[in-house]
């Protein structure tokens, strides 16, 4: 396979070689391979919670925050709870 980088990229590529970041180009693509995939799984993953939550809205589910009280609430309650589950964990 064969890749064309910009000018910008093959400098970006060189530096990080001369840096000691990367022994090799190869190296370096399999890294960046990597991150894009890691990217792509928490897109996903993203993309499936959304849709998620739309279902249960669609069902009447969960609750629609459209002020900002309501998100001091929502946000007040997730801190409530988060900190009394570490209450709990400490037991």
């Amino acid at each position: 396979m064969e890749v064309q980088l910009t000018p910008d990229q093959e400098a970006f590529l060189r530096q990080a070689i001369e840096s000691g970041r990367y022994a090799s180009e190869g190296d370096a693509l399999q890294d960046a391979l990597s991150l894009w995939e890691e990217r792509e799984r928490r897109r996903s993953e993203i993309l499936a919670s959304v849709d998620q939550a739309e279902a249960a809205l669609s069902r009447g589910e969960g609750r629609w925050i459209t002020t900002e009280e309501g998100t001091a609430e929502l946000a007040d309650g997730i801190k409530r709870r988060g900190l009394a589950r570490l209450e709990a964990d400490k037991r």
